[in-house]
């Protein structure tokens, strides 16, 4: 019997260590540590990876941090860019993203202004703006304008659609599945734990490392995205740190005389932050 062989196994060792760069451009820093922790695991499994994020809130305050973001988007081979919705955070770099946007192997925007949203280049799928197929279901996610008597979508509904849409497209052939993509990207984001941003790092490199660096295509295992509860509770004792069921609470100690409670934003919590 003839043994299969993987990608990995045909491409060997020196493809594993073919350099790739992955950019992130995001509003804060806050996943900067979730990145440092994961970047071991990632450079163990893709060896000449260079990751690198860059926080739009510091740029007004360091102009040397604008400019290495423009350096290393215009080197960047898979760039993400995210919640840049403010004149101030996008004027900077958007020339950079548009220079860079066909050269790159994938550019991956959410959540951001529609200038920078309609660079988003995936495969076959790109934001360009036309109406219809995968455009209607991007908008179908967002929202649209409440009709009389109908009420918006909650951001549970839109969770729960978010979830639900990449299970649906997986049987659909040709640019679906870069829509997928494009889903499956925004899962592993919002739930941005540190095993969920390296594995979107790893689910983009598998699917778009392209030139030189396809190579690297179909030799990583990546896992779907690890789902948390959208409300719920977090404490450091707490098996998993997150649940949504009161009752998992550590029993408080016996001289405890009282108990307080903070309101945490839950991309901070799954960020370890």
């Amino acid at each position: 019997m003839r043994k299969r062989t993987s990608d990995a196994d045909r491409a060997g060792p020196a493809a594993r260590n073919t350099p790739i760069r992955v950019v992130i451009v995001a509003l804060d820093g806050h996943l900067a540590g979730t990145l440092d922790r994961a970047r071991p695991a990632l450079q163990r499994d893709i060896p000449g990876l260079h990751l690198s994020l860059h926080a739009a809130a510091e740029w007004a305050d360091d102009s040397q941090a604008v400019e290495r973001c423009r350096a290393d988007v215009a080197q960047g081979d898979i760039i993400i860019s995210t919640m840049l919705v403010m004149e101030e955070h996008i004027k900077p770099i958007l020339p950079a993203l548009q220079a860079r946007r066909d050269q790159c192997d994938a550019m991956v925007c959410c959540m951001s202004a529609g200038e920078v949203m309609r660079l988003t280049r995936m495969g076959g799928f790109s934001m360009d703006g036309s109406k219809g197929g995968p455009m209607a279901l991007l908008k179908r996610l967002r929202g649209g304008h409440k009709k009389e008597g109908q009420e918006a979508n909650t951001g549970s509904q839109q969770m729960s659609m978010l979830r639900r849409i990449p299970k649906l497209l997986r049987f659909i052939p040709g640019t679906a599945q870069d829509v997928r993509a494009y889903f499956l990207s925004l899962q592993y984001w919002l739930a941005g734990s540190e095993e969920n941003i390296a594995n979107m790092v790893r689910y983009l490199v598998d699917r778009y490392a392209d030139g030189e660096r396809r190579v690297l295509r179909g030799t990583l295992k990546v896992p779907p995205p690890l789902e948390y509860p959208e409300v719920g509770i977090y404490h450091p004792r707490l098996s998993g740190h997150i649940s949504d069921d009161l009752g998992r609470l550590p029993a408080a100690g016996r001289d405890t005389k009282g108990t307080v409670g903070l309101l945490l934003m839950r991309s901070y919590v799954l960020a370890g932050n």
